[in-house]
């Protein structure tokens, strides 16, 4: 009996991406006040936010919630200028993005590229809670923003 190694490019293509998203890392959801979105959140989640941190490139603070699988990231915007601040204007509070957690950021970038999905971002850049972010714009997702993100090491 004779097997058949060879993939279908589709298949290859979809093996390779389910390797490359470890995880879905956490949701992203935008905020107009930190004060009234943490205690909701907190009766939500059942418990507080274990972290707040600014994020002065993108001119945000965020505040994390450790959920068990999957984190809950609230964007507050810090200037009028912000992406969040113009999100919310536009849209209203609410999901903003859902970030999947990468083994290499960059090899992940070149992927996506390579499927024709635009980034918003050429080159990672640091965001939040010790990670490397990169953007897929959300016209080339279905309309929902894709946020990559690889944990930060010493090699990095």
């Amino acid at each position: 009996m004779r097997i058949c190694t060879a993939m279908p490019s589709r298949l290859a293509i979809l093996l390779y991406h389910c390797k490359m998203l470890k995880r879905l890392e956490h949701l992203g959801i935008a905020i107009e006040k930190a004060e009234k979105s943490l205690s909701l959140w907190e009766k939500i989640v059942g418990k507080e936010s274990y972290k707040m941190e600014a994020v002065p490139s993108e001119k945000v603070n965020t505040y994390f919630f450790d959920t068990g699988n999957v984190k809950v990231e609230l964007l507050e915007a810090t200037d009028s200028s912000s992406v969040i601040h113009s999100f919310i204007a536009k849209k209203g509070e609410g999901l903003h993005h859902l970030a999947f957690e990468v083994e290499n950021i960059v090899t992940a970038m070149q992927y996506y590229r390579e499927q024709g999905i635009r980034l918003l971002n050429e080159v990672p850049k640091q965001g939040a809670d010790n990670k490397l972010i990169c953007f897929l714009h959300p016209k080339d997702c279905g309309g929902v923003l894709i946020e990559l993100c690889q944990e930060i090491t010493q090699q990095d």
